[in-house]
């Protein structure tokens, strides 16, 4: 396992699709590809969408081929993970889709303001002991770091299948100005037809973990909100 493992990781260097800064680089300030992934990577100027915490890369690359004129990014810190979904960008030659290998509290170190159009928390780890809230990627201090890179109107989509995130969220929610537009403890029970036809399409792509969850019987929940201004 080990081996296969290394290998991956050899081959992820070969792949124009992956960005993975050393320690110092993402320590360091601001990334070179920061406020230019559009002209110097993409080559054009389409939204971007990032992806975080998005383990094998399912949501990027399914948007990226439902979305040809929009660009993608996944970002994760476990190179194991991002091996599938960059594989099967650099296989399948999509050229709308990146992935990009660091920690999400550096975040800001990678993209400029108004840079991203949107970002999705794609099974996010709960980090149930974290009170302070300075893992949690759905926390206030996280969602001030995605307010400074979004173009308005700031959309941050979640889905999980933890109760624990799902309440932490929105408990959060009822101490900030951010506007709460939809939420749900169920996506694929009742609720599932009060979404349009557009959204039931994106919301219907699973990931790795979503199908573990859902086979084990486990409800999947989804927030939808749009980030306002941290000084109102």
């Amino acid at each position: 396992m080990a081996k296969k493992k290394q290998q991956h990781f050899a081959e992820m260097k070969t792949f124009d699709c992956v960005f993975e800064p050393s320690n110092e680089q993402m320590l360091a300030g601001d990334y070179h590809l920061k406020g230019k992934w559009n002209s110097e990577y993409f080559g054009n100027e389409n939204p971007i969408t990032l992806e975080l915490g998005c383990g094998k890369g399912e949501y990027s690359i399914e948007l990226a081929k439902k979305y040809p004129h929009r660009n993608f990014i996944g970002v994760d810190v476990k190179g194991a993970r991002l091996w599938r979904g960059s594989k099967t960008a650099e296989t399948e030659q999509y050229s709308n889709v990146a992935f990009l290998r660091t920690k999400i509290e550096f975040i800001n170190n990678f993209f400029a303001p108004d840079e991203i159009a949107e970002i999705w928390l794609t099974f996010s780890d709960p980090q149930p002991k974290d009170r302070k809230g300075t893992k949690r990627l759905t926390s206030e201090i996280f969602m001030s770091r995605y307010f400074r890179m979004l173009s308005k109107p700031r959309i941050v989509h979640i889905k999980t299948d933890s109760t624990v995130l799902y309440k932490r969220t929105m408990e959060s929610l009822e101490n900030v100005n951010h506007e709460l537009l939809e939420h749900t403890t169920n996506l694929y029970g009742d609720d599932w037809l009060t979404f349009s036809e557009e959204q039931r399409e994106i919301l219907a792509i699973k990931t790795f973990y979503e199908q573990k969850w859902l086979a084990e019987k486990k409800n999947i929940h989804y927030i939808k909100i749009t980030l306002t201004d941290e000084d109102k």
